[in-house]
């Protein structure tokens, strides 16, 4: 009589969870979140005293609402965004913007010592590119 040494096998299911893909998923997400926090929080450097306004609530605008800003530092330097840029790649940057489908909302941030006179330029320039989405930023009072 033949003897066969062999267990029998037996199908169960794994009862453990393996966690290790999703500590590996968290710490991803973990470093992106770390890189892209100061880039959000990169345009408030270039330094722009804002003029003040009165308090009062303000409408949230949509959430698929695009701005880009432009700010006027106290020499007259103009910024898209954070980079320094002239009047005339501003130009070449509205008129890039103006042939979106959904244009975006021009966020102007001008220094409150700045002359007008450089605001002004910067408005003939948007309505020339018939960009009508403005917006003046300005400071809470304390």
């Amino acid at each position: 009589m033949a003897r066969t040494f062999r267990r029998p096998r037996t199908a169960h299911p794994i009862s453990e969870l393996n966690v290790t893909n999703l500590i590996d998923l968290a710490f991803t997400l973990l470093i992106i979140f770390m890189i892209a926090t100061p880039l959000i929080q990169q345009e408030q450097t270039i330094p722009v005293n804002l003029p003040t306004e009165s308090t009062k609530s303000q409408q949230k605008p949509p959430s698929d609402t695009e701005f880009q800003a432009v700010s006027i530092d106290r020499s007259g330097n103009y910024y898209l965004g954070t980079r320094r840029v002239t009047l005339t790649e501003l130009s070449s940057a509205f008129s890039a913007f103006s042939a979106k489908p959904k244009q975006p909302v021009i966020r102007i941030r001008a220094d409150l010592t700045l002359q007008w006179q450089q605001v002004v330029r910067l408005m003939d320039e948007i309505k020339k590119h018939n960009l009508t989405r403005i917006t003046f930023d300005t400071q809470s009072p304390q």
